[in-house]
């Protein structure tokens, strides 16, 4: 089966009626989660993947895909008006983007950010559609050690990258791990850290873990926060012209390539795309003069941001290794509905693979077409009160977790998790890695038991099979380079 065949019935998936809606309904609130700082996709997704219960495994990750591109998008608009990013990924669009406001580029600028994420959404699926298949051939060489040498390079790569502190992040990664050891063994039965409860014998779930750490802390921390904005008052002119899209697509290409490519990396975060596309711009574009308000310094980051976003499905669809906590919480929604992403998915499930792959392409043009004229709109929704819509949140989070089991002490659970969730903010400990763990814990648990058996206890096939130990070479340079960066920051102070 080819390419294009493979295409057609990606689009036989995703153009049916309720998946088309379901990609729009995702694209408005991601964009709608973007604008409101303070939210973002982590905690929306959490909040809504009790719904995906029913809705099966394409339609579930379509809408949360959604949401996740559309909040990306959301993110620069609050970015570029007001200074304040929605989305952390949205942090180096402020410099320019508010010095255009500034200026009374506002709409350029917006713009600028919309036609960017199109342009990289657009590349990096053809790069999907391409590379897709030769992946997952390699993928499909991977035994118990590769797996394992992979898990821990995901682990290690997050902690490193996403906290910047190697001791916190890994600490956290270890805590998410030891969660994920709750409830019975799963080759012997036995009961583990259930202190005679039954209702952790089937382990703390996923999403009582996430609608507290992320939904009910992100709600209190935004609550009990006294900072204000002001809305932007001045005039919305969006189109540009022929010299302003001469400068948009190089900048977007480039910041294309470099979130692509951060984007397959364990570890790799809209966060730290969007600041090396900035700085790589900044060195490789002087005569823009970024940070002065130039349209270049909006179209790089925003590029970079959704390539980065988008690449980061294939490692998650081929080899069921999440990135970062928003893919965790994707791959969450795929378990949750009975699919096990992995080097076969391609082959004993292609609807999926391809039904997502070509629901992206539909998701960019709408968030394309609908978002730059409802500029106007985000715009007014700014203004809500925040002592209104926190509130809300707080229900829709206790009403969630209630109807995924219709228990209280998931509820008890999730609060438990929501105050700690708010310590972690307060002590700036990132909880992604964390979240890693808690996904990625029992499957480390499994494929290491299962080399250990084939092996007869010996660790030789960690660092025998070439692709395990090129993995773990890998992994090494990591821990060396998270060393170096805490005793050069610590040397510093």
């Amino acid at each position: 089966m080819d390419v294009i065949n493979y295409l057609i019935l990606g689009f036989e998936n995703s153009l049916t009626p309720s998946n088309l809606y379901l990609c729009l309904l995702g694209c408005l609130i991601g964009t709608l989660i973007g604008v409101l700082p303070g939210l973002g996709p982590t905690t929306t997704i959490s909040l809504l993947l009790p719904l995906t219960y029913g809705l099966g495994p394409i339609p579930s990750i379509v809408m949360l895909a959604g949401i996740y591109y559309g909040a990306q998008y959301g993110g620069s608009t609050t970015a570029i008006l007001l200074k304040t990013p929605g989305e952390i990924s949205s942090l180096m669009t402020c410099i320019d983007g508010n010095r255009m406001t500034q200026k009374g580029q506002a709409g350029l600028a917006i713009f600028t950010a919309g036609i960017a994420s199109f342009i990289a959404g657009i590349v990096t699926i053809i790069l999907a559609v391409f590379f897709s298949i030769p992946f997952s051939e390699l993928a499909l060489k991977f035994g118990p050690a590769e797996f394992c040498s992979l898990i821990l390079l995901g682990l290690v790569g997050v902690s490193v990258l996403t906290q910047g502190n190697i001791i916190k992040g890994l600490g956290m990664a270890c805590i998410g791990i030891l969660i994920g050891t709750i409830g019975s063994d799963p080759n012997t039965g036995t009961e583990r850290f259930t202190f005679n409860t039954p209702d952790l014998l089937d382990g703390i779930g996923f999403v009582v873990v996430t609608v507290g750490l992320f939904g009910i802390a992100e709600s209190i921390k935004n609550l009990i926060d006294n900072k204000k904005q002001q809305a932007y008052k001045g005039q919305i002119k969006m189109w540009p012209t022929w010299l302003d899209l001469k400068r948009i697509i190089p900048s977007s290409l480039r910041g294309t390539a470099i979130g692509s490519m951060i984007g397959l990396m364990p570890g790799g975060g809209a966060s730290s795309s969007t600041f090396a596309a900035y700085m790589y711009e900044k060195r490789f574009n002087k005569k823009a003069k970024l940070g002065s308000g130039a349209i270049e310094g909006v179209a790089a980051p925003e590029a970079a941001n959704n390539a980065c976003a988008q690449t980061g499905f294939i490692p998650l669809l081929m080899l069921g290794i999440p990135e970062n906590s928003v893919m965790a919480l994707m791959l969450g929604a795929l378990i949750i509905n009975g699919v096990h992403p992995g080097p076969n998915l391609m082959i004993q499930q292609p609807e999926i693979f391809w039904g997502i792959t070509t629901s992206m392409i539909i998701g960019n043009l709408f968030l394309l077409l609908l978002n730059i004229p409802l500029v106007s709109i985000w715009v007014r929704i700014i203004r809500i009160s925040k002592h209104i819509l926190y509130p809300i949140i707080l229900v829709l989070c206790v009403v969630g977790v209630y109807s995924i089991k219709n228990n209280i002490n998931d509820v008890y659970i999730a609060v438990f998790f929501g105050l700690l969730g708010l310590f972690f903010i307060w002590s700036k400990l990132e909880p992604a890695p964390l979240m890693l763990g808690l996904v990625l814990g029992p499957m480390l648990e499994t494929y290491f038991r299962r080399q250990m058996i084939l092996s007869h206890g010996s660790w030789k096939p960690f660092i025998d099979r070439p692709i395990s130990a090129i993995i773990l070479i890998i992994l090494s340079s990591l821990l060396i380079y998270g060393i170096f960066k805490l005793f050069k920051n610590t040397n510093t102070k």
